[in-house]
This record gives C-alpha cells, sequence and structure tokens, in this order.
C-alpha cells in the first residue's frame, strides 16, 4: 500500500473544491440543452416512429400513406437534406442503423403477431 503524500492530510483530501459560476457552465453538456432546433428534431423522428408503430395495419388510406411516408424516411439513406433520418439521427447522436433496425425489428415482429397461426386453427 502507498503512503500518502506528507501535506495530504485528511481535512485537506476531504475540502470541497472551488467551482466559479463561469467554470460550472463552460464544462455543461450544451448537446443536453433543449434549442427548438433540437426539440424538432426530435420530435420529427418520435412522429415517425410512432407512425411505424401506430398505422402498421391501418386500412384507411390516410394513415396506410403515414405509415409507408414514415417508414420511407426512417429507411432512406439520403442526406441532402436536414431533416433526414441519418441528418436528425447523427445531430441526436443516434445510430441510425441501431434505431433503423429496431424500429423495422418491431415492426416486423407486431406484423407476425397480427398474423393467424396455422397451427392453432388447424385444432
Amino acid at each position: 500500500m502507498a503512503t500518502p503524500h506528507p501535506n495530504a492530510t485528511l481535512a485537506h483530501l476531504l475540502e470541497p473544491d472551488t467551482l466559479l459560476p463561469s467554470q460550472f457552465y463552460l464544462t455543461r453538456d450544451h448537446k443536453t440543452e433543449q434549442h427548438p432546433e433540437r426539440r424538432l428534431a426530435v420530435a420529427v423522428l418520435q412522429d415517425a416512429v410512432e407512425c411505424v408503430q401506430s398505422y402498421s395495419h391501418a386500412r384507411g388510406h390516410k394513415k396506410r400513406w403515414l405509415y409507408l411516408d414514415a417508414k420511407a424516411w426512417i429507411l432512406s439513406t439520403d442526406r441532402t437534406w436536414p431533416f433526414s433520418f441519418e441528418n436528425v439521427c447523427d445531430w441526436l447522436q443516434l445510430d441510425p442503423e441501431h434505431l433503423r433496425w429496431g424500429v423495422l425489428q418491431w415492426a416486423r415482429q407486431d406484423q407476425a403477431a397480427d398474423r393467424p397461426n396455422p397451427d392453432a386453427t388447424a385444432r
């Protein structure tokens, strides 16, 4: 076990660090602040995911279109416009491939659960 430095007394080790307000605000993570643009990006992403989840079984024209449009947006790898799926994920520091996989995996499982089981109906 290492011996403590002679100048490091217990009282010195337990003293609080002094931090000026200006130092505190310099160290804050500005990525977590909710700027209007960030809130908009979160809302766009949330709306797309909710459309895929809510309207995957829709039969009406409008709801089916919302589902297909949201799914196409999520599948797109186009980065030419600011609010593309890839750019929104990058801005929010999300892995677009992982998120895409998760949403589509959920949709596949949801659709599979909705199909009748042929083994169960044959009994």
